[in-house]
């Protein structure tokens, strides 16, 4: 990781679970992190706590609606304008709502959309420019992805969850095909884990808390420092050396 230390990287979604713990790595590594998220108390909160355990990077907090390509470009805008400039992009925002495919809300599956689909697309390709802009060769774009995005649960709650996850994978190899393409060695990275004990199920089964505990009743889930840890592989890999996809999952899930 000694080559990233001092550089910029942007984690969305960091104000809590995943993101938040793969901005306080990088930070302890050394990086000036640029988290966002809509509410940035908690990010502001872990900048504190980074900086009083004396971590050698900077966590830099940045409100942003990631439905909002305005808002995108502005936190892109912000960083050229204050950092010089983005040299890994780390799409963590993500997010579930239990809308089925027979009786789901339209409006659910469209705020899957903008965040999972969209906001990391737009994000890969604003940071790609960044680096582009600058002679950058050697940047990284890493999109959190999920077991999900490669198998499709028997469970109607995460079907259209599923299938933005399964975009990831597609738009994942697509761009590393592009880089290629463009003869630069920017790299892209597709991170997959297994269940994950994080807020996510929690806000997926918000009315009924009961049904989200019961998921991690059934067996030892990953940690957030499990995929962080997974990041820092993907990142800490030789130049010549890219970690295209990186699926991972507790010993004890059978799927």
């Amino acid at each position: 990781m000694d080559r990233w230390t001092g550089r910029v990287a942007l984690v969305t979604g960091a104000s809590v679970g995943i993101g938040a713990i793969i901005a306080k790595e990088l930070v302890r590594f050394g990086m000036k992190v640029v988290g966002c998220a809509r509410n940035v108390d908690k990010i502001q909160a872990l900048a504190a706590e980074c900086q009083t355990a004396g971590y050698s990077g900077v966590l830099i907090p940045y409100k942003c609606d990631l439905t909002r390509v305005e808002d995108i470009q502005s936190m892109f805008a912000a960083i050229k304008a204050k950092h010089k400039g983005v040299d890994v992009c780390i799409n963590n925002a993500g997010l579930a709502h239990p809308e089925h495919l027979l009786s789901g809300k339209t409006s659910g599956w469209k705020n899957m959309l903008d965040v999972n689909v969209l906001a990391p697309t737009i994000c890969a390709r604003e940071a790609y420019q960044s680096m582009k802009e600058r002679n950058i060769d050697d940047g990284h774009i890493i999109n959190l992805n999920s077991i999900s995005g490669h198998i499709v649960i028997n469970s109607s709650d995460v079907h259209f969850f599923t299938a933005t996850k399964y975009a990831v994978s597609a738009l994942t190899e697509g761009l590393r095909q592009e880089l290629r393409e463009a003869k630069t060695h920017i790299r892209a990275t597709s991170i997959s884990p297994g269940m994950v004990e994080t807020e996510f199920i929690y806000r997926l089964y918000s009315d009924n808390p009961e049904k989200a505990k019961a998921s991690f009743s059934r067996l030892k889930a990953l940690e957030a420092i499990d995929v962080a840890n997974a990041v820092v592989y993907a990142l800490s890999a030789p130049p010549h050396v890219e970690v295209g996809e990186l699926l991972f999952r507790p010993v004890e899930m059978q799927m």
